[in-house]
């Protein structure tokens, strides 16, 4: 009589002869929780045989055969890297996590961290890039205490709590990734192009279902969170691996063997990590475990699976690393202007603008301008050279201290790291369309251009007659004959006086008076969030008590047309101190008063003359 484990074993071996028809390529989406019929009986064909060869090993050692060992772990790659214990809970583990809301409960789940050890050298050449020669445990431990989590409270629900100082970096380029799938691909969770890298997907451009996002963020799944954080995880470390691989880094953990194993993962977690510190190479290559994946469902599969430990303490540094192994040690290396000093900047912990940048576009080039910059003597300095996803926006602009190029500041997305002196938040809109330019705007620009062309007086703004003809066939501008006339009096065409004339003429005549009465001018939302958990005042029966919480601020913007900037620097009127303040019909008929802080010269970077006014306390960036 064949016994159960050769029936596993014989059934295994049938479906493997099977012959298996190529796997036919797909012209749509496909979910990730899917899975095939040739996946399907592949797969249990695995289990059938791991199980049978499992019984066998239990059974042999039990009997006292000392010639029978278990199974070595798989080796590194493409399929989830060095898998250790059987083969049967590897597949276990991979079907499991293919849902982001946790399986049952049992030993496995205990056991995080996966594939092969960094190392020693390359865990010390990693170690001085980041932190360099002569780093402080202070700055050790901002790093080592940091999750990539989701704040509690329901305003802010959507976004990450950042409890240390030093990563901020990390924690807001995620953000910003995770708003662009919460905001603009939410409706489409479950679906994954297999043949479109989720690094490309922001190529197309525009939300499916609706033009604008919805702002009722309380009202976001943990599921739909988790899972754009998992997404928004695998966009960055694909990106970072030029769309070819991905590296996760994680930590060699096993929980099954602690007090109270059986309770809440993230507990149990956090007591396994309890007294795990970081102070050398040495320490860090001990616990670090890599894996490299060239497919991006198998790379989310794993990332899932180890959400739980990038959401422990140790979330942000290991996500670095992750970004870090994915570019190569020696592209990020080459990337920068200056290699020699440690990506985390001294003395406060801070990530660095090629940290930053290399989480937005793949590289980690020192400058924000687009392109590349010749210093002379054959040197060059590398910018941006590609638009990203998400955009970044930087303090020190306003202040004339560096220019950030097109290239971050016109994202594919309206979203946008903040940098200031010492933080880094993200600014973003739910419409697209602040992206837009003003139709009105492109038309001044096509005709002066025209006017320019035909403008010999040496810049003096005005044109002949003939010139004046040809500027309004290029510009296809068809005035009344009394209006020519009147222009043409002089034989000088000036520019003031045909620019008001053409503000009064329609668009349909090639003017651009607007049936609208706003003229060009743009009026939209901004939205700005803050993760540093702050004191904020609460009422209570008992008084008041502090709140430890981000910020979220909604900024009302209104953005005048670049013809009337005249008009509009005349309304602007001195008020205490350095700030200023803006009379503006679109502002007071919202009952609003202009308003100034430290993040509207961020705002004004992207739109000029911006004028913001919000409820509440003014939006920080520090």
């Amino acid at each position: 009589m064949v016994d159960r484990e050769d029936e596993d074993l014989q059934m295994a071996l049938r479906m493997s002869l099977q012959s298996l028809p190529p796997e036919a390529k797909r012209s749509k989406p496909l979910d990730i929780t899917e899975e095939s019929v040739e996946a399907t009986n592949r797969r249990v064909q695995r289990e059938l045989m791991a199980t049978a060869a499992e019984k066998r090993i239990k059974a042999a050692v039990a009997s006292g055969n000392k010639s029978v060992s278990p199974a070595k772990p798989a080796s590194a790659g493409e399929d989830g890297g060095n898998r250790t214990g059987s083969m049967a809970s590897v597949i276990k583990d991979q079907t499991s996590s293919t849902h982001l809301e946790k399986s049952g409960e049992g030993a496995e789940d205990m056991r995080f961290g996966f594939g092969e050890p960094l190392s020693l050298a390359d865990a010390e050449k990693l170690f001085l890039m980041v932190f360099g020669n002569c780093v402080s445990r202070d700055v050790l431990a901002q790093w080592s205490n940091q999750g990539i989590r989701f704040s509690s409270d329901p305003e802010t629900c959507m976004g990450l709590v950042q409890e240390e100082g030093g990563p901020c970096g990390i924690l807001a380029t995620i953000q910003a990734y995770v708003l662009k799938y919460l905001l603009f691909f939410s409706h489409n969770f479950g679906k994954v192009d297999v043949n479109t890298p989720l690094y490309e997907l922001g190529q197309n451009k525009v939300h499916q279902d609706s033009q604008i996002a919805s702002n009722n963020f309380a009202s976001i799944t943990d599921y739909k969170k988790e899972r754009a954080l998992v997404y928004s995880m695998a966009e960055i470390l694909f990106l970072c691996g030029s769309g070819k691989q991905a590296v996760v880094a994680t930590i060699g953990v096993d929980c099954r063997d602690l007090e109270g194993s059986e309770g809440d993962q993230s507990e149990v977690l956090a007591k396994a990590l309890k007294d795990l510190s970081i102070a050398t190479a040495s320490d860090l290559q001990k616990i670090l475990r890599i894996s490299t994946y060239s497919s991006q469902a198998t790379a989310m599969r794993q990332l899932i699976k180890a959400l739980p430990l990038f959401q422990s303490r140790m979330g942000a540094m290991l996500f670095l690393i992750s970004a870090l192994l994915s570019r190569g040690l020696e592209s990020i290396q080459a990337d920068r202007d200056d290699p020699s000093q440690p990506l985390v900047t001294a003395p406060f912990g801070h990530a660095s603008q090629e940290i930053v940048n290399l989480l937005i576009c793949g590289e980690a080039v020192s400058n924000v301008f687009d392109g590349r910059m010749d210093v002379g003597d054959g040197l060059f300095v590398k910018g941006v050279a590609m638009t990203p996803e998400i955009g970044f926006l930087l303090l020190l602009e306003s202040l004339n201290f560096c220019k950030v190029g097109q290239h971050l500041k016109c994202p594919r997305w309206p979203i946008w790291v903040v940098g200031s002196e010492s933080h880094y938040t993200v600014l973003f809109a739910l419409n697209p369309a602040v992206q837009e330019e003003n139709e009105l705007e492109e038309r001044e620009s096509k005709i002066r251009k025209a006017f320019d062309a035909q403008d010999q007086s040496g810049g003096g703004g005005f044109i002949g007659v003939e010139g004046f003809q040809q500027v309004l066939r290029e510009a296809n501008i068809n005035l009344p004959p009394a209006k020519f006339d009147h222009l043409c009096s002089s034989e000088f065409i000036v520019w003031s006086e045909l620019w008001q004339v053409l503000l009064e003429l329609d668009k349909s005549c090639g003017g651009l008076k607007d049936s609208s009465g706003l003229m060009g001018k743009k009026l939209f939302d901004l939205y700005h969030f803050n993760g540093i958990a702050k004191s904020v005042s609460s009422s209570t029966a008992g008084g008041e008590s502090p709140l430890q919480k981000p910020r979220l601020c909604k900024l009302s913007v209104v953005v005048p047309p670049r013809w009337t900037q005249e008009e509009f620097l005349a309304d602007v009127v001195s008020s205490s101190g350095n700030e200023q303040s803006v009379r503006d019909p679109g502002i007071l008929e919202l009952n609003q008063l202009p308003q100034h802080a430290p993040l509207v010269d961020c705002i004004r970077t992207r739109w000029p003359r911006a004028v913001c006014s919000w409820v509440g306390d003014a939006p920080s960036i520090v």
